[in-house]
């Protein structure tokens, strides 16, 4: 049984990170004797794989259809990431206010790292990094219903979250608050740290929804790396 569902997990996580990334758009079909094939796994693991899919809002299952790629639009964008503001913002205040040694360290890492994919312009790595340093922080709120209603809507939001950093300046801004929110940790300072979380997402929500703008007009995002000597947008009164 643990075998089995250890199969489940692998086969969600392989999925929900190729819909995340683009390498299965809005609308891609998910066949499950053809994933069963490529993934070595039985079809009962790739359908309950879909299932959890489902659950996380990147799948929609259906009698005619089968399983495909949920997508969202501009407006759906906006709101999805006015929401995902409000809890990671509270997060952070949390965490800031009551930051210890282990924490700091862990998230010092983890930005370190970052910060050398974003200068070698790797922008799946980044992200990677990135996702982590996003869940690090609310895990560390140690509050149990903030983690599971951020749970229950941040896979759909990754997707958007990779989109922004599609775009080149986005992307150098993003770095800066990602900085400026480090700074904030350093001080203690929960005040900042909620303000600066929050601008951040809701700067990313307005990307994602412009860009989804552009994909309907048929002008999609192409991915900008930046110079390695780029330096991080500045943000102002911090």
């Amino acid at each position: 049984m643990k075998k089995q569902s250890a199969s489940v997990e692998r086969v969600a996580e392989v999925l929900r990170d190729r819909i995340v990334k683009g390498a299965l758009p809005a609308g891609a079909r998910l066949k499950e004797r053809a994933l069963s094939l490529e993934l070595s796994v039985s079809r009962t693991p790739i359908r309950e794989a879909l299932k959890l899919l489902q659950s996380d809002g990147l799948v929609e299952i259906s009698l005619n259809k089968g399983a495909q790629v949920v997508g969202y639009g501009a407006r759906e964008a906006v709101d999805l990431f006015e929401l995902i503001a409000v809890l990671e913002a509270l997060a952070a205040e949390r965490i800031a206010a009551r930051m210890d040694t282990a924490t700091l360290a862990r998230l010092e890492t983890l930005h370190g790292r970052m910060l050398r994919r974003y200068e070698a312009g790797d922008a799946i790595a980044y992200f990677d990094i990135n996702t982590e340093i996003h869940d690090t922080i609310v895990a560390a709120s140690s509050n149990p219903e903030l983690i599971d209603s951020h749970k229950r809507v941040v896979a759909r939001a990754r997707r958007g979250r990779f989109l922004a950093i599609m775009d080149a300046e986005r992307w150098a801004e993003a770095v800066g608050e990602h900085e400026a929110v480090m700074r904030a940790f350093r001080r203690r300072d929960s005040e900042a740290a909620a303000r600066v979380w929050r601008m951040h997402l809701d700067n990313t929500g307005a990307t994602v929804s412009t860009a989804l703008d552009g994909v309907a007009s048929g002008v999609a995002l192409k991915p900008e790396p930046p110079a390695v000597e780029a330096e991080p947008a500045p943000l102002a009164k911090l």
